[in-house]
């Protein structure tokens, strides 16, 4: 999820440091104790006595920096790299860096940027994946590098996906494959680093919204349809099951575990209108949704798809378009009104840090993604950039 930094010399415990530690400068009984002992000691300590310790000494200092020591701590942080079940997305950055960046985050301490302006006004789409970040422009889609080290992107993007005849309405990055829906009601699907690529008629009008995994494709669109379709050898194209919706469908999803099971909906005491306009899966078994009705809702499908487990109000009665999780607290979502981009807590009601991006011109942020140290959202006009590793 961040970018990587300079190589580093391997550490025990899965831990990371810059190079081995001075030898001691005086005997002391510290150093007597056995390497266990001091980590166990250590572990009871909370951020700021681990930073206090490490400058007491330079022996102290490397020994303080482990990974090992600040893995518990970074998983209590937002956005520090680790989901609720513990997986680290950020395997390489040290931890106690992100434990750093992780106040900037928490304390809305940033940098703007404006990475680029487009002449009219679009609905684009983004994914992020590790040194590239794709944005929809148009019918098509473009792949720009991230530059190292820094918030810009390389000026000329280093592929473009194309297909479509009108403007690309949402697409997914998944396993090397970029699937795309349109308001020409086309499905596309390019292979990112080669030339296959395919393109089938999918719905009466735009599609929506696209997942894809496992060899097969979700659809939905403003046709009150939502449909799965087949890419397996000798049936791509395929449609193998057609949902009718009562409404047109803004957002679609595919579980992680691709376990068979169709939800066709969420809840049941929404007034009507209340749609789901992006939804985000953290676990095979929890996720995220937000639509018109300003509410960011928190589902556990196995207890109840009828009732959410948790939820939270945008407070300005905006619309919420979009919405990402780090997999453990924190959320990010875009607002209809003004450009706001607001982070929260999920130990907290109320909205933790709230960004205006369209000043003075009002226009929504359409998608929003983000990794340990940045946050891109893409407006009508223009995508910017929150840079949380400078203050």
């Amino acid at each position: 999820m961040g970018r990587k930094g300079s190589p580093r010399s391997p550490q025990a415990e899965g831990g990371s440091r810059a190079a081995s530690p001075p030898p001691s400068s005086s005997s002391s009984p510290l150093w007597a104790l056995p390497e266990e002992l001091l980590l166990l000691i250590c572990s009871y300590l909370d951020a700021q006595a681990l930073g206090r310790l490490g400058q007491v000494c330079r022996r102290l200092r490397f020994f303080t920096s482990r990974d090992v020591l600040w893995r518990r701590i970074a998983r209590g942080c937002l956005n520090s790299g680790f989901t609720q079940l513990g997986t680290d997305l950020a395997a390489g950055v040290p931890v106690k860096e992100r434990v750093k960046v992780s106040q900037n985050w928490r304390h809305g301490r940033c940098r703007r940027e404006i990475l680029l302006k487009w002449k009219r006004n679009l609905m684009p789409w983004m994914e992020l994946d590790g040194e590239y970040l794709y944005l929809s422009q148009a019918e098509n889609i473009e792949a720009y590098r991230l530059c190292p080290d820094s918030t810009g992107l390389q000026r000329h993007p280093q592929a473009i996906f194309s297909g479509h005849q009108e403007d690309v309405c949402r697409f997914v990055l998944v396993n090397s494959h970029v699937v795309s829906g349109g308001g020409d009601g086309n499905i596309v699907l390019h292979k990112i680093h080669g030339s296959y690529s395919v393109k089938f008629s999918a719905h009466e009008q735009e599609v929506n919204c696209v997942d894809f995994q496992g060899g097969l494709i979700v659809s939905g669109s403003r046709d009150r349809t939502a449909k799965v379709w087949s890419l397996s050898a000798g049936r791509v194209g395929q449609c193998l099951h057609t949902v009718q919706t009562e409404d047109r469908v803004w957002s679609i999803a595919i579980s992680p575990l691709l376990s068979g099971q169709l939800l066709t909906c969420l809840g049941t005491d929404f007034h009507r209108g209340a749609g789901v306009l992006d939804v985000f899966y953290e676990t095979p078994s929890l996720l995220l949704s937000c639509g018109y009705d300003t509410y960011i809702r928190y589902w556990d499908i196995r207890t109840s798809t009828r009732k959410c487990v948790q939820e939270w109000e945008e407070p300005h009665d905006s619309a919420l378009y979009c919405i990402r999780s780090d997999g453990n607290h924190m959320i990010a979502s875009g607002s209809s009104y003004y450009g706001v981009v607001r982070l929260w807590d999920k130990r907290q009601t109320r909205c933790l840090q709230s960004f205006h991006l369209s000043s003075p011109t009002s226009s929504p942020v359409y998608c929003l993604r983000f990794s340990t140290t940045h946050l891109y959202a893409a407006l009508a006009s223009a995508l910017h950039v929150l840079d949380f590793t400078t203050p």
